[in-house]
């Protein structure tokens, strides 16, 4: 064993004292970052040398070239110590740095050697390359260094059960710290379904979202039959009893067609939940349907054919004309893809009014199928285009805002927010009064359904969007209605919110300080509620319940959901318990990944079929 002087370390930490007397483990605060820890001398190493795994976090207020400084004391003893005692290795004891004989010959090795060796290793096993840039895997690759030659990977029955059983013991732990926020925030459950290809059934994956923390909970398979609806709503009543259904303030779904006939059933059950659909899908399907107003979908349907005739020209014509279907503005093109359509065809009106009269268009007619004539009718005549700029008209300000905010991530309110000013840039353009009107109506009837009634609470309650005439809007009051009804059974209860709606309307008593007028539009909503809605405990409650909330499945999806995890025949043999734990601790290191900024491969495209788990006891 080295000298206690021989140990460097002990110069930049203050000791405090040992657990036991002879005890290595000691209680020591480092001299640079005044950051407190218990542990014996390897702790206080891989603290000042920047090392992690090891149960301590590396100092922030060392500099680079101190550390450098550091590392070369480290060598330096390294060396002593392996000319004092090259076989100093006890068996049946830890040991963090074992030297034994072929440690020279592996320090020896180039970096190229070295980089050989682990490109080989990926290529064998058939490991995908985004790896490399896991935080995970640099982390993992870290800590072996640390310890240094000698390090001996754990057996296989480990990494399959005991490994599983930490790790998810740690994430348990982490999220009943979490958990303890949940009555003071609400929370949301998420369920986001995708295919799982190698079962040929539909997983479906549970998410719960809190201001503190967003988390896997569980994944099921759902084989088509029967009591495939019973499963799922046994599953989420079952998660809902075990969160707390005054816990949970809404369920968001992303379940396609079957989402009506689960709410219907789920709200029987919990009447105070909300059941809202993924905001980002229902925004597309707005801004599909408003292009499918009739005149608006012979615009769109004159365009497509259009569009066909072009690229048909395009790819067998010799002639140098370019077009390209696909939109600039990814955004615009997920939130409406018909209104991008029209706008590439629009743009290019000049040049395809060129083109339908050149000689080469001419030339190319006789040779090819079909009758154009009332294609270029439409090109050269003025009507499509007059109607197509309307069109546009009335949806690029829907679009445009839309880049404005994220819609992904948007809180409650944000969403309302985007239907009033889109519609109140439309009607300063003044346009058509017809077609206004129909999209008006048509927005009006469609919007509760696609939406939730908290969208509208959101808009009423965020203190950013005060004083917007709320009162006055039809669609946005009976979507408060709908949201205290629901929140509240008691009619005293839901009397006394309205009360404090008015308080809050007419800027009394903490509402009306400067602070608080000064502060809307600078604070977070949330924020805002926790400092100047103490006169009104009902409604803050209530504010800040909403405005925690998040509308859209986005980060589900960013997660890498079970398509990613190895085929779940192959873990199977596992047993189901551990298949459970696989799927909980993977989804939420991913998540806790994206959280901390690291790099995770399971947000990355996955090739291939991973068989890692298929040798598993």
């Amino acid at each position: 064993m080295a000298s206690e002087s021989d140990k460097w370390g002990w110069k930049h930490v203050s000791v405090f004292g040992g657990f036991d007397k002879g005890s290595g483990t000691k209680r020591w605060k480092c001299n640079h970052c005044n950051v407190r820890y218990n542990g014996s001398y390897s702790r206080v190493r891989a603290h000042l040398l920047g090392f992690t795994g090891v149960g301590v976090k590396s100092c922030p207020a060392i500099e680079k070239s101190l550390r450098e400084e550091l590392r070369i004391l480290e060598e330096e003893r390294f060396q002593r110590k392996k000319k004092k005692n090259p076989l100093n290795t006890k068996i049946g004891k830890r040991i963090k740095n074992p030297q034994i004989n072929f440690s020279s010959s592996v320090r020896s090795l180039a970096k190229e050697d070295v980089d050989e060796i682990v490109a080989r290793c990926f290529y064998a096993d058939g490991l995908s390359m985004n790896i490399v840039n896991s935080s995970y895997f640099q982390e993992m690759v870290r800590a072996i260094s640390a310890f240094g030659p000698g390090y001996e990977l754990p057996p296989k029955e480990m990494l399959c059960d005991t490994f599983i059983s930490k790790e998810k013991a740690k994430l348990e732990k982490a999220i009943a710290v979490v958990r303890e926020s949940w009555p003071h925030t609400g929370c949301t459950i998420i369920c986001v379904n995708s295919l799982d290809g190698s079962l040929g059934c539909l997983c479906i994956n549970f998410f719960i979202s809190s201001p503190r923390g967003f988390m896997f909970l569980k994944s099921i398979d759902i084989n088509e039959g029967d009591e495939a609806d019973d499963l799922f709503i046994n599953v989420l009543s079952d998660l809902i009893i075990e969160v707390g259904p005054r816990n949970v303030l809404q369920i968001i779904s992303h379940l396609g067609q079957a989402s009506s006939a689960f709410e219907s059933v789920l709200l029987t059950k919990f009447p105070r939940i909300f059941w809202s659909h993924c905001t980002s899908h229902s925004i597309q399907v707005l801004m599909e349907e408003i292009a499918e107003l009739d005149w608006m979908k012979s615009v769109v349907s004159c365009a497509r054919g259009i569009e066909q005739i072009v690229l048909t020209y395009q790819q067998s014509s010799s002639c140098a004309f370019y077009y390209s279907p696909e939109s600039s503005d990814e955004l615009s093109m997920r939130f409406a893809p018909s209104y991008c359509l029209v706008q590439n065809i629009y743009q290019m009106k000049e040049a395809l009014q060129d083109l339908v009269t050149s000689n080469e268009w001419k030339l190319w007619k006789l040779n090819a199928p079909g009758d154009f004539l009332s294609t270029e009718t439409t090109i050269l005549g003025d009507e499509f285009w007059g109607r197509a700029q309307l069109m546009l008209q009335l949806c690029e300000p829907f679009v445009r805002l839309a880049g404005t905010f994220n819609i992904d991530k948007s809180i409650m309110g944000d969403v309302y927010n985007w239907r009033v000013q889109s519609l109140e840039n439309v009607r300063n353009m003044g346009i058509d009064d017809i077609a206004l009107n129909q999209m008006e109506l048509l927005i009006e009837s469609r919007w509760n359904v696609l939406l939730s009634p908290l969208h509208a609470a959101g808009y009423m309650l965020n203190p950013r969007y005060f004083g917007r005439g709320q009162s006055k809007d039809k669609t946005l009051m009976r979507g408060w209605k709908t949201t205290l009804d629901r929140y509240e059974p008691e009619s005293a209860l839901r009397h006394l919110l309205r009360e404090q709606l008015s308080i809050y309307w007419r800027l009394e008593g903490s509402f009306g300080e400067e602070d608080a007028m000064e502060c809307r539009d600078k604070m977070d909503p949330v924020t805002w509620w926790e400092n100047f809605g103490f006169e009104t405990p009902h409604l803050q409650t209530l504010a800040i319940k909403i405005l925690c909330q998040v509308s859209s499945v986005s980060l589900c999806r960013e997660s890498g959901s079970c398509e990613n995890l190895p085929c779940r025949e192959n873990i199977r043999r596992m047993g189901v318990e551990r298949i459970e734990d696989l799927i909980f601790v993977r989804n939420n290191l991913s998540l806790l990944g994206q959280r901390s900024g690291h790099v995770s491969c399971s947000s990355m495209p996955r090739t291939g079929n991973s068989c890692c788990a298929s040798e598993c006891p």
